[in-house]
This record gives C-alpha cells, structure tokens and sequence, in this order.
C-alpha cells in the first residue's frame, strides 16, 4: 500500500487579499468622478464668433443647446447650406417646438421655468434661419434664449 506524504517545500506564500476590494472601490469611485459624459457630435461647422463683453451661464438652470451652421466635412450630402442640428441629429425648424417639449417633458416640473435655450450659431450662418429658430422658440414659450460666443476682440469678426 501507498503512503500519503505531506509536502513540505515551503513555495510562496499567499498574497494577501484583504485590501483587494478597497482599492476596487477607490478606481471606481475615480472613473466615476472623472469621466465626462459624452456631449453631442457636431455635424456642423460651429466657428462662434467673438465678444468682448461674454458672461458664463449659470449651470445651476437646464439648458438647451441648438447648433446652426453648414454642414461640416463628412456630411456634405446634407448640402452647404445653414441647417439646423438638435442633440445628434439635423432637423428643420418646425422639429423645434417637439424638442422643446421633449427637453421639458425630461426635467422636473420646478424646473421646465428656468430653462435657457443656447443657440451656437456658425459666423458664417445666414441670420435668417436664426430668426426662423427664434420664431419657433416664441410659438413654444420659451423665451430665455442665449447666444454663445467666444471671447475675444468683437471687431475680428468683421473680417
């Protein structure tokens, strides 16, 4: 009959596991904090022309963004003319009563009267488009419209 023997070569000892998920929650807690959500793509060109005089939006508010420019590199089978663009997609200026209401069906009810529509407009975009956009924004009662610009010397943009 067979003996069992008991090894005893020493090896390595185990690795000490018992800081293992404290320094899985820390990575975590790190990715989470310092991942920035995706923003919208840009399907447009959006050079925003310059101001002097430029204040920053209250983040504490919701804010809207809709973008107007000619199309950019990749996406001239939409044409070269000024068009429209909500979140990832182009739209024509009647889509922009139903993004309003689907932006205000998706936040609070405390907070649908503080909601600012920011219009980044192409520099080279014609106005009348903004003017159709804003004609729009009236229709829906949303009349806190903001335009974003640059900051720099105003005067540059006449060049």
């Amino acid at each position: 009959m067979s003996k069992f023997k008991k090894k005893k070569d020493g090896g390595l000892a185990p690795i000490n596991t018992a800081s293992l998920p404290d320094i899985v929650f820390m990575l975590l807690f790190f990715f989470m904090v310092a991942t920035v959500m995706r923003e919208d793509t840009l399907m447009i060109k959006n050079a925003l022309p310059l101001a002097d005089q430029v204040e920053k939006l209250d983040k504490k508010n919701p804010i809207s963004y809709i973008y107007m420019g000619k199309p950019a590199s990749g996406y001239e089978k939409y044409g070269n003319v000024a068009r429209i663009q909500l979140n990832d997609k182009f739209a024509s200026v009647g889509d922009v009563a139903a993004f309003i209401a689907a932006e205000r069906g998706a936040m609070r009810e405390e907070l649908i009267p503080f909601l600012t529509v920011s219009l980044k407009v192409d520099k080279e975009a014609n106005m009348g488009i903004v003017g159709d956009v804003k004609q729009e924004l009236r229709k829906v009662n949303a009349l806190k419209i903001n335009y974003t610009t640059g900051a720099g010397e105003a005067l540059t943009n006449m060049q």
